[in-house]
């Protein structure tokens, strides 16, 4: 791995667990990505070009501080391509004690000087939601909702 992946990536890695514990805000995120990245979510779609990605930090994160996305493993594929294995973390505990938690992936692809041109996110909305049922969690009035009909296309930029 080179060492500018790997600066990128610690740096990416630093930001995204600061987000997370609410000592940097999400919109920072952005920093990290080219100006014509893209970035796919599970419930939000395909996102294209760094103010759009920016935009959907600001507003996906909106009514979920107290969901956690902890990264346990990353790895470099190949020149430019890292793989993340992280937890979606939601409130409350489980009757045996255990966290309502998902197994989530993420791919991101390397462009050099320190950015990402790509993000894929993938977790299983299916579990998600039978954990956000189990726990009876209703969305906030201030949370702003992913389109109805979001982007599917997860192509890579070329």
């Amino acid at each position: 791995m080179g060492e500018d992946l790997t600066s990128a990536l610690s740096r990416y890695l630093r930001y995204r667990r600061e987000a997370d514990h609410g000592r940097r805000p999400w919109t920072d995120m952005a920093e990290l990505f080219t100006e014509d990245a893209v970035l796919i979510d599970p419930a939000w779609g395909r996102v294209e070009g760094i103010a759009a990605i920016e935009r959907y930090l600001a507003e996906s994160m909106v009514g979920i501080e107290d969901w956690y996305t902890p990264v346990d493993a990353a790895y470099v594929v190949g020149d430019d391509e890292v793989l993340l294995k992280y937890r979606q973390v939601l409130p409350g505990r489980r009757p045996n004690g255990r966290p309502y938690e998902q197994s989530g992936y993420a791919t991101l692809l390397y462009a050099g000087n320190g950015r990402f041109c790509y993000e894929e996110n993938v977790l299983n909305m299916v579990h998600v939601f039978e954990d956000l049922r189990a726990i009876g969690w209703t969305p906030p009035p201030e949370m702003h909702t992913p389109p109805a009909t979001p982007d599917r296309n997860f192509a890579r930029p070329r």
